[in-house]
């Protein structure tokens, strides 16, 4: 038998960028199909916009700065897909376009590529889209009760987490589950969907639960503490979608279980901070980015020592 010695990382299966994202297209099936049960054809417009933007931006990117193609890894499938999910199925099919361009061109290939933007670009390119469109980006609808599943024709509504704290009138736990008549973005409103979407990512092990447990169960504690309902808010708004989606994201987060967890328990803090004291209602888009920012430091912070050597406070 052959000894090979190599340096780490050393390749124990045979996953692949391609494989590892297909797994992810498939866990966001679910939430695909909720939003166009829940909103119709609009839903699937916003959807299949953003993702033939992410294509052509990517492909006319690395055209133009003349690197290989990476369009078949579906890493920009996968982007477009997130950036479609945290838009509401009102908005205007230009924003799509706009996001896809901010999100592939600005903060995924202008720093290098798949591997190397610091933040996720699907979360960045929603807030920029939010700070620059504020009307568009927060003009949440549901389908008419009763109306075709082809029909365009939406009306306005809140979302569950202005309800909470606008309202006595809350939609209960069953609605908030399947997503029924509830206002939000196109892949945040049912909650069965995500959970089973994030079930899937976990059982083929493509994330660590580590990150989306500690997230929402810091959450939940935090409102429980303050008096609010943790069901609820654990299913309302983008909590299980940044949570299994993207606060797990390979680039953008830590390599160490330790790290892992501080960055979890990051996002759950701030998140409820935003929620229980700041001017937005949501707050996990900002969560997560920040977090994105302190990745390098929790690796360094939480490196592990090698065998043999010796830690940094020892020195």
């Amino acid at each position: 038998m052959k000894l090979q010695v190599s340096s780490s990382p050393h390749i124990r299966d045979l996953a692949s960028t391609r494989s590892l994202m297909l797994d992810v297209i498939i866990a966001l099936i679910p939430a695909f199909i909720a939003s166009f049960l829940l909103y119709g054809l609009p839903a699937v417009e916003v959807t299949l916009t953003t993702v033939a933007a992410s294509i052509a931006a990517e492909y006319f990117c690395r055209r133009v700065m003349k690197r290989t193609q990476s369009i078949g890894d579906l890493s920009a499938v996968v982007t477009g897909l997130l950036l479609a999910f945290n838009m509401p199925a009102s908005v205007p099919l230009y924003l799509p376009v706009v996001g896809a361009f901010i999100a592939i061109v600005v903060v995924k290939q202008m720093f290098g590529g798949i591997g190397q933007n610091f933040v996720n670009p699907a979360l960045a390119a929603r807030i920029i889209l939010t700070l620059s469109f504020p009307a568009a980006m927060t003009a949440f609808v549901v389908k008419p009760a009763g109306s075709s599943l082809l029909a365009i024709d939406l009306v306005s509504t809140a979302t569950p987490l202005y309800l909470l704290q606008n309202s006595s009138e809350l939609p209960g736990y069953l609605s908030l589950f399947l997503g029924t008549a509830k206002g939000g973005c196109l892949g945040e409103v049912s909650a069965i969907a995500l959970l089973i979407g994030g079930i899937y990512l976990i059982v083929r092990r493509v994330i660590n639960p580590i990150i989306p447990l500690s997230y929402v169960a810091v959450v939940a504690a935090m409102t429980a503490i303050a008096g609010q309902d943790p069901l609820y808010h654990i299913m309302s708004g983008g909590l299980l979608l940044g949570a299994f989606f993207m606060a797990t994201d390979y680039v953008t987060s830590p390599l160490t279980l330790k790290g892992k967890l501080i960055f979890g328990i990051g996002c759950g803090l701030l998140t409820g901070l935003i929620r229980l004291f700041g001017g937005m209602t949501e707050g996990v888009s900002f969560s997560i980015v920040l977090m994105n920012i302190l990745v390098p430091h929790l690796d360094r912070w939480t490196r592990p020592v090698p065998f043999g050597g010796v830690s940094h406070a020892k020195k």
